[in-house]
């Protein structure tokens, strides 16, 4: 069992990572699931097509809605390791809130949150201009407020730079995701960096969430089986005591 058993943990994915006819994610499976969706915002994936459906069927289901901001990459799914000048970078990551924010609004819900997707999210772990610029869209993006949570990983300069700024800084762990002894993740380019094996999935998970390694737990939902593997991996959270709600 997990302790404290009424720990609370939020579940959260990748959706929308399509673009035109060719698809990737399996949304509607993966939004049964999890209870925040990290929606591509049309840099790395996604379109306006895909963005609204995405959002209405959060909506529908009561999963909060998370701008995945990235590089602009689409050949590359941003995972290229890019130079963006500060507040050029800025200024994509408060356009990709905003037009992920309009679709929100349409379907009743809104953006709770932003997580940087790939090279931009391994990148603000140890980049301090670069997690500087990102939380400067942020902000840009909430207007006035600009009191939107950012996603990252612990220890990163992003959540540093985004507690720094007044932002609710949430840390994330990975489910399907190798680490490193210094607690980054490992490089996709290297063996074993993604694992694949359900039962290893699972230990992980419970293992991570035992040792209070994030409020939010990660599942990548490119991952070939992603809906399946969600899905034990949620029930296997919840047999262990531990309830699922979005954190944001």
């Amino acid at each position: 069992m997990i302790t404290p058993a009424d720990r609370v943990i939020d579940l959260n994915a990748d959706l929308g990572e399509g673009f035109g006819r060719w698809t990737l994610t399996d949304d509607e499976a993966l939004l049964s699931v999890v209870t925040s969706a990290n929606v591509a915002c049309g840099f790395h994936a996604g379109d306006p097509a895909t963005m609204r459906r995405v959002c209405e069927r959060a909506a529908e289901r009561g999963v909060r809605i998370g701008a995945q901001v990235s590089y602009r990459d689409l050949a590359g799914f941003g995972r290229r390791a890019m130079d963006v000048p500060p507040e050029e970078l800025a200024a994509e990551v408060a356009y990709q809130i905003g037009a992920l924010e309009v679709f929100a609004r349409a379907a009743g819900s809104r953006v709770s949150y932003v997580k940087p997707h790939g090279a931009l999210y391994n990148r603000t772990v140890h980049d301090a201009e670069q997690a500087a610029a990102v939380v400067a869209g942020v902000r840009l993006a909430g207007g006035a407020e600009g009191g939107l949570p950012v996603l990252g990983l612990p220890g990163s300069l992003l959540l540093s730079a985004a507690a720094g700024a007044g932002l609710p800084a949430v840390p994330e762990a990975f489910a399907d995701r190798a680490y490193t002894p210094e607690g980054t993740l490992v490089p996709r380019r290297e063996p074993g960096a993604v694992l694949h094996e359900p039962d290893q999935v699972v230990a992980q998970a419970l293992a991570l969430v035992r040792g209070g390694a994030g409020r939010s737990l990660c599942l990548h939902g490119d991952t070939p089986g992603a809906a399946e593997l969600a899905g034990r991996v949620r029930r296997a959270l919840v047999d262990a005591g531990v309830e699922l709600a979005a954190f944001a």
